[in-house]
């Protein structure tokens, strides 16, 4: 976890030693957060919340990519999460901080104060994307009166059961690609978002991409990957060769790259799991899909 601190004054900038990461102060507090909002995970202000408020603000686009931002005072009496309490983790990390501080966690979220189960946060903590986030608002105000909330959690594309359902995706999926060298990019992403369609499932499901380590630098590849999120994950041909299973072989592929098949092999592997899509050839490019053994 990426967490970036900065102070308002000499007072606040001592707390490095406590906090275990060190605190900036920086001479311009707007300079400083648009490039800490952009690259962190986390951002501690010691200082004043009004502040730490208007420095963030016209960075703030979407609770399921903000990151967390805390306010602690410079006494360290006090932590404050205000953004992102529960999908960023800023009401885990102040009491993170509180403990090796000292200082109060100040939790102001509805669900924690009534001890409701927060979904967005179990969602997070267990490897869930949130598909609906404007969803998050209705769960949360229905359990905290004790009626029945909907929730559906799949990898699957389908019809949500209730009339307000707050859909998750387990990140359980590996897609195995192989495409020409310097393929469109838009033409691989329209492909590989053809691909899971065909397959029924969420793109959101899909935590990574595996393929050859001659691709490695691909820029199709690298794009999808950094669109949407994904590891990227390459091998050697010994090392999908050794792959054990049943796959699809091409005398043709096997002597181009030194293995029979590329994407089976490189999503079963990548996944730990099984095929659930064996090779699919579309737009010139290969997809195969693979889940872990509990999908």
């Amino acid at each position: 976890m990426i967490i970036r601190a900065a102070a308002f004054t000499d007072k606040g900038a001592s707390w490095s030693g406590r906090l275990g990461f060190p605190v900036e102060r920086p001479a311009s507090v707007a300079a400083w957060t648009e490039g800490a909002f952009a690259e962190s995970d986390a951002l501690l202000f010691i200082g004043a919340a009004g502040v730490a408020s208007r420095a963030i603000a016209r960075h703030i686009r979407d609770k399921t990519t903000d990151p967390a931002v805390l306010v602690m005072d410079e006494l360290g009496r006090h932590i404050i999460p205000i953004l992102s309490g529960h999908i960023g983790g800023a009401n885990r990390l102040a009491r993170s901080l509180a403990a090796r501080t000292g200082a109060e966690a100040v939790i102001t979220t509805a669900t924690d104060l009534n001890d409701v189960p927060a979904i967005d946060e179990w969602a997070v903590e267990n490897g869930c994307a949130i598909e609906n986030p404007e969803a998050i608002r209705a769960v949360s105000a229905a359990a905290l009166v004790g009626r029945p909330v909907g929730v559906m959690i799949t990898e699957r594309t389908l019809t949500p059961p209730f009339p307000v359902t707050l859909t998750l995706r387990p990140r359980t999926l590996v897609i195995g690609a192989g495409c020409r060298r310097d393929a469109d990019p838009d033409a691989f992403e329209r492909s590989a978002m053809e691909f899971l369609a065909r397959c029924g499932v969420s793109a959101l499901s899909v935590r990574s991409l595996a393929s050859l380590d001659i691709k490695a630098a691909e820029p199709a590849f690298l794009r999808f990957t950094a669109k949407y999120r994904l590891d990227f994950m390459t091998y050697s041909p010994k090392t999908l060769a050794g792959v054990e299973g049943v796959f699809a072989r091409s005398e043709a592929v096997l002597q181009r790259v030194g293995v029979d098949n590329v994407c089976e092999r490189a999503a079963a592997l990548a996944s730990g799991g099984r095929l659930l899509m064996g090779k699919t050839i579309i737009g010139g490019a290969t997809f195969a899909l693979a889940g872990d053994n509990s999908t």
